[in-house]
């Protein structure tokens, strides 16, 4: 890879106001791409998700400083005229869209643990899919004309787990349909879009340690091990900027084909493309607990997994 193997390239990055899909911003803006970022929370208007702290504006401004060139475009994934006005604005700035990050998500705070699901909220059950499916399925409708436009397109469906881990139940009814959806989504989107040059992949964090995550631990970047006395498997957790460095390779891999309609997870992408977190480590999360699945109960060291 060249230092800017992304030069020309234009990326719409769907949901990048913090966490995942903030990093996949900045390290496709590091290899030289063109980044739209998307969101609702900016400077004067705050989401539902209740966050001020962190806006698209923000993002795009470390889009351009990481070397690339940042645009915020405030938008509502679930409402499409905002979605075309959007696409619209890349075509008519770039005449084409080469990437395309499906990263909308804002669900957390509906995410009612241990519950079952003739328990749960209908309401808040139905928000937390319009908002992780919804909006992945109006953005890629009305997106994907423009980047198929020219052959080599990609789409990347950001999820929680990979298809083998969301195998088994996740830790709601509404949530597992809604972290499960993207796994399909990209294979049925790279079953389609290889009649015309382009491809889809799946793409899974680990334990994110995203800003909401370490608020919710207690903990800032700087001490984020002592939320290891919260929950031990936080001892393999990743910074976003893993997962995004991870994604930034894939998009620069001439023969990215081949993951086509797989969902990769961070650990993965690390060891293929020889990319590590901040730290220099390999954290694999999903890895690791594959592991501890398969061993009846007995605690399985970290060693090696990070």
């Amino acid at each position: 890879m060249t230092d800017k193997p992304l030069t020309g390239k234009i990326a719409l990055v769907a949901g990048a106001t913090r966490g995942a899909g903030r990093a996949i911003a900045v390290e496709l803006g590091a290899a030289g791409a063109t980044v739209y970022v998307t969101g609702r929370t900016t400077r004067e208007l705050v989401s539902e998700v209740g966050r001020h702290a962190e806006t698209i504006e923000e993002t795009a401004e470390l889009v351009t400083r990481a070397g690339g060139e940042g645009i915020a475009v405030p938008t509502d994934h679930l409402e499409v005229e905002r979605v075309r006005a959007l696409v619209d604005r890349i075509d008519r700035e770039q005449g084409r869209l080469d990437v395309l990050v499906n990263d909308v998500w804002g669900g957390n705070k509906f995410l009612d643990f241990d519950t079952p699901v003739w328990e749960l909220d209908l309401e808040r059950g139905l928000r937390m899919l319009e908002l992780g499916v919804k909006t992945h399925l109006i953005t890629s409708s009305v997106a994907l004309p423009l980047l198929v436009r020219r052959p080599g397109g990609l789409v990347v469906e950001v999820t929680d787990g990979t298809a083998e881990s969301n195998r088994t139940p996740r830790e709601n009814f509404y949530y597992d349909l809604a972290k499960n959806a993207p796994i399909r989504m990209a294979y049925l989107l790279a079953e389609e879009l290889k009649r015309v040059g382009g491809t889809a992949v799946g793409i899974t964090p680990g334990f994110l340690r995203s800003e909401e995550m370490l608020d919710g631990f207690g903990v800032t970047e700087a001490n984020w091990r002592d939320g290891i006395k919260i929950h031990r498997h936080f001892a393999l957790s990743e910074t976003p900027v893993y997962v995004g460095r991870g994604v930034a390779a894939l998009v620069a891999d001439p023969d990215r084909e081949r993951w086509a309609g797989r969902t990769l997870s961070s650990g993965q992408l690390a060891k293929e493309y020889g990319v590590t977190d901040v730290d220099g480590s390999r954290p694999d999360m999903w890895g690791y607990l594959a592991a501890e699945a398969a061993s009846s109960g007995t605690e399985v060291p970290m060693d090696g997994y990070r």
